[in-house]
């Protein structure tokens, strides 16, 4: 220890001054410093140098038990305790979400549907349970208005639409890729908040000629789409951050490229078992069919 403290405030005091003090001598201190590094902390800088290229690699999204699943699948045997650890002596600490900005506004006009869901964020099979929202993004442009479908499933994004304005079309683009990607059979749930974008009868026609069910969040309730607020909290902090965008097309970019090329098919969701939605989807694929 006191060896340490010495090699710690070289700059600040004197060796020898220091040696004196603390009563060691200094040949016993510069042959201290000859001795090579205990095989540990060997390791540890080895392994920090791992978890800061892979926590870099992710733009600062992972905490220790993404990175740990990173590591772990790269076949490196370390504990996520460890990895923890290294993080914290290493100053990586990964992005926090934010609360985001209430997009949707009711229309007492329209009717609403009750809350078939029943914060029950769990599906069986794909294209059972679908939830979706609004959030927007700012730009020295304005606001862009972007609308995610999720199946509940794997927390796939199937659905999406971006604009500058907030309205039923958003809602309604995004709800037609969701329908042209996965086709679903009728009996699907589809639940969202209130919002009149959701109530409007042009988008209500469309779920009933899919055979789609309705469900809707409480009044002022966000937990009941709780899966929708912790994606956007995700997509905020990992993807936005503090970024203002230029323009438009700039965040149209960057959402499109978060969305389709990081999300679904890179991030390791906590609820699946820290693989992405789409290699969860087709690990159950794979699973399906060598029990037939």
């Amino acid at each position: 220890m006191k060896y340490q403290f010495i090699e710690q405030h070289k700059q600040e005091f004197p060796i020898v001054v220091m040696c004196r003090v603390l009563d060691v001598s200094e040949s016993s201190f510069y042959a201290w410093r000859k001795r090579p590094t205990c095989q540990r902390k060997r390791e540890d800088a080895q392994l920090t140098e791992e978890i800061r290229q892979e926590f870099y690699a992710h733009c600062g999204r992972y905490g220790s038990p993404r990175l740990h699943a990173e590591l772990r699948d790269q076949g490196r045997s370390i504990s996520r305790k460890r990895v923890a650890r290294l993080m914290h002596e290493a100053g990586l600490c990964a992005k926090r979400k934010r609360r985001r900005v209430l997009t949707t506004r009711r229309d007492t006009t329209h009717p609403v549907a009750p809350n078939t869901l029943n914060r029950d964020f769990t599906a069986p099979e794909p294209n059972k349970k679908w939830v979706s929202d609004i959030t927007s993004i700012p730009t020295a442009q304005g606001w862009l208005y972007l609308a995610v479908i999720l199946d509940l499933y794997s927390r796939i994004v199937v659905g999406w639409s971006m604009s500058a304005s907030c309205d039923e079309d958003l809602v309604e683009h995004a709800l037609d890729m969701a329908l042209t990607r996965r086709r679903p059979k009728s009996g699907l749930l589809h639940h969202s908040d209130r919002g009149s974008q959701y109530t409007s009868r042009a988008y209500r026609l469309i779920l009933e000629q899919s055979g789609i069910m309705v469900s809707m969040s409480r009044k002022g309730n966000c937990w009941d789409n709780a899966a929708m607020e912790s994606f956007f909290g995700s997509l905020k902090e990992e993807c936005v951050g503090s970024t203002i965008y230029t323009s438009h097309e700039k965040a149209r970019l960057a959402l499109f490229t978060y969305l389709e090329v990081y999300y679904n098919r890179i991030r390791r969701h906590s609820t699946l078992g820290y693989v992405s939605p789409l290699v969860y989807e087709q690990r159950a694929l794979q699973q399906a069919k060598k029990n037939v």
